[in-house]
């Protein structure tokens, strides 16, 4: 059964896609179990107060670098790890590597990455292997208890988090285009964006569907160019296309 898309209408998140939610339910499990990676020892600190308060987690671990933090993870392989976009031992893209790892070694483990940058492509190098219990969230919603804690529900859930600022700087980056936008879709091809959103393959939208496979691909394509994604990859025009289509929902 697929998961249906959260209402897009929360202040300072957005639901985008998931997976069935059977690792997590609060009513039969008492804690979610967090690990955290920040080399920022007085972020560091601040996140593992803010999670240890909260009775629905527990705090597993923390690890100031991406070898420590797998490190954690094969010892106590918890059930979501919060981690920076950036630490040592390069200071570039760990947080990115780290859910990478996280998908090839422990699958249903759920990661929210922590960024100060606003930027899609990072976003969208998150959701390269799959949207499924992953978050990207900019570090100032942190100050937000709320905030931080959907996210960490959402992942280990099997859900996917995008902070509206991402998708209101993607937005911005086309606003010079003379795109006629989602207004623009037929009902068929809304219908198709919609199971694009949950993060389904052109098979399974044939599936749900019941229409063939190459149908739904002739309807993607056609999406794809009235949002003036066309000459993207498909990857990036197909997260692109999801980011889209939440923006014009956070919007309605």
């Amino acid at each position: 059964m697929s998961r249906r898309l959260a209402p897009p209408g929360a202040a300072c998140w957005q639901a985008l896609s998931g997976r069935p939610a059977a690792r997590y339910d609060h009513r039969l499990m008492a804690k979610i179990r967090v690990a955290l990676a920040e080399d920022n020892v007085l972020l560091r600190e601040g996140v593992s107060r803010l999670v240890s308060a909260n009775e629905e987690f527990e705090l597993v671990g923390t690890a100031p670098d991406l070898p420590q933090l797998l490190a954690l993870v094969r010892e106590q392989l918890p059930d979501v790890v919060i981690t920076d976009i950036r630490m040592p031992p390069t200071g570039t893209n760990e947080g990115i590597q780290a859910a990478a790892w996280l998908h090839e070694n422990h699958p249903d483990v759920g990661v929210v990455v922590l960024s100060q940058y606003t930027a899609p492509a990072y976003a969208m190098a998150l959701l390269e292997h799959g949207s499924a219990g992953r978050a990207y969230l900019l570090k100032e919603r942190v100050a937000s208890v709320d905030e931080l804690a959907r996210a960490i529900r959402a992942v280990a859930q099997g859900g996917s988090v995008i902070d509206p600022l991402v998708v209101d700087e993607l937005v911005r980056s086309r606003s010079g285009q003379q795109q006629p936008g989602m207004s623009s879709l037929t009902p068929r091809e809304s219908e198709i964006l919609a199971e694009m959103a949950q993060g389904k393959s052109n098979a399974a939208i044939a599936a749900s569907l019941s229409v063939s496979e190459r149908a739904v691909e002739k309807h993607t394509n056609s999406i794809f160019a009235k949002l003036g994604l066309s000459e993207e990859k498909d990857l990036n025009r197909r997260v692109k296309a999801v980011l889209l289509y939440l923006a014009e929902g956070k919007g309605g």
